[in-house]
């Protein structure tokens, strides 16, 4: 743990800073070194020579990326600070200049997007499947990812979710068979699949199906600290061109807790990563096979799927614990609320029909069963006559310009209600899980209003917006 122990040298040392942060190792404000603790604040510090640089690392975090590639299985990893956002932003960007095609399903994160908006490039959108069961993006089909790639043999990358955040996995190796034999690069935005490099019995990881590059959220089930992600890279990629691409967005001040959080985290993992990740299937399984026993809620797996819809989920991360709430008669963001109000538990996140309880590194089997049995007391004591309720979360969105164009067009704002049919200029989305219900450059439907006037009514976090209050919405200006 190279970060680590140079941090640890660092304290024995004991040197005067007359460097910044202001704070000076924690004798600034002592109510700041209280809260946080002397030890985090005596290596909150600033890049010199001992800890190296991470915009141009030479030394030990030249070290440290070099073990997370070899503990990844990729050629190169480069240590992201600014959250998995700016890793996907980066491998996007480092694919695609303005007006470069890209071929993307539309239920991706909201930093994807985003990307399109910074450098131009043009969407090509894959249609998304759902389950009619409940109500959820599955993924896209090979046929339709091969269509799509044969009408626009330009297209410089195809970009997948995988997993999604519900677990759903595509083929990703023979995606990528495809893509790279139309000379296209395959990126991954696989911010929940970090386990799928360590453990075993799991759906394959991206690098180790051949993508090209793979954003990979640590924070999220390899336990490293919040904001703190990788971004890999195969053999064939330009590394020096991505850090030049990274170092357009992120910061120059990287935060030495976060980087050491990856070092150590890498480290535990590389070392333990099967049995860490044995035991999170275990109790995964075990919570799903204890909610399947309460009557109207439905803990579901790759087999709660119909056929026609397993064709398409390749393969499914077993350890995400998506529980279907409609059952019950009850939204998942109004179990999501039950949850954290009535029995002070909180989960990741509740949707129009679902929740998810996200289970990783640090989970016991003590907490599981208090989950369990707070969801056998929602299901006695809140089920009511099941509602009338929108049947998907994903809508098949109307392209009419691109996003960058959009963004940055001149704009009106108008109510919410009587926006339909205009060309949204911002995003929507409820957070998490971070996929725009509208973004710039779409058309917006009845369909969408209802949806997000229904996800505002149910409670979701709605953010994106100009108004704070989601009561009017950008749109282009004609």
């Amino acid at each position: 743990m190279p970060i680590k122990t140079a941090l640890d040298n660092l304290l024995k040392n004991n040197i005067i800073p007359f460097d910044v942060p202001g704070h000076k190792r924690g004798n600034g404000i002592p109510a700041l070194t209280d809260f946080f603790g002397e030890k985090c604040l005596s290596i909150d510090v600033n890049s010199m020579k001992p800890l190296d640089n991470l915009s141009h690392p030479v030394s030990i975090i030249k070290e440290a990326e070099e073990l997370a590639a070899k503990a990844f299985g990729a050629k190169w990893a480069f240590f992201m600070v600014n959250g998995t956002t700016s890793a996907v932003q980066a491998m996007i960007m480092a694919a695609c200049k303005q007006g470069d095609k890209i071929i993307l399903p539309r239920n991706v994160h909201s930093s994807v997007l985003n990307a399109l908006v910074l450098c131009g490039a043009v969407p090509i959108y894959v249609e998304c499947q759902v389950s009619k069961k409940f109500g959820v993006a599955i993924g896209t089909s090979l046929d339709d990812i091969k269509n799509a790639i044969i009408a626009n043999p330009s297209a410089k990358a195809v970009l997948l979710n995988n997993p999604t955040y519900y677990g759903m996995c595509l083929d990703i190796a023979s995606i990528v068979k495809l893509a790279k034999s139309h000379n296209m690069l395959v990126l991954a935005d696989e911010a929940h699949g970090t386990h799928f490099y360590f453990g075993e019995n799991l759906p394959i990881a991206a690098i180790s199906a051949g993508a090209d590059m793979a954003a990979v959220s640590m924070h999220k089930s390899g336990g490293s600290l919040t904001q703190s992600s990788f971004l890999l890279c195969a053999e064939n990629v330009n590394a020096n061109y991505v850090r030049r691409i990274i170092n357009l967005t992120q910061t120059t001040s990287a935060s030495y807790i976060l980087l050491a959080s990856l070092d150590i985290s890498r480290s535990h993992l590389a070392v333990n990563g099967k049995t860490i990740f044995k035991n999170v299937l275990d109790l995964a399984e075990y919570a799903r096979h204890e909610i399947n026993k309460i009557p109207g809620l439905h803990a579901f797996s790759q087999d709660s799927f119909d056929q026609s819809e397993q064709k398409i989920i390749h393969d499914f991360d077993r350890t995400k614990l998506s529980i279907n709430t409609l059952g019950i008669g009850r939204a998942g963001i109004e179990v999501y609320d039950i949850l954290r109000d009535n029995y002070n538990i909180q989960i990741e996140f509740g949707d129009i029909g679902n929740i998810l309880a996200y289970i990783s590194i640090g989970d016991n089997l003590t907490n599981i069963k208090l989950l369990i049995a707070a969801l056998s007391d929602i299901q006695q004591k809140f089920s009511q006559p099941q509602i009338a309720t929108i049947k998907q979360e994903y809508i098949t969105p109307i392209i009419k310009i691109a996003p960058q164009t959009a963004f940055y067009a001149e704009k009106q704002m108008l109510p919410i209600k009587k926006a339909v049919g205009k060309i949204c200029a911002e995003f929507i989305m409820c957070y998490p899980p971070g996929i725009p219900i509208a973004a710039p450059g779409e058309q917006l439907t009845q369909e969408i209003i209802d949806y997000i006037l229904y996800a505002k009514k149910m409670g979701c976090f709605l953010t994106g917006t100009e108004d704070i209050n989601i009561e009017n919405i950008n749109v282009v200006k004609h």
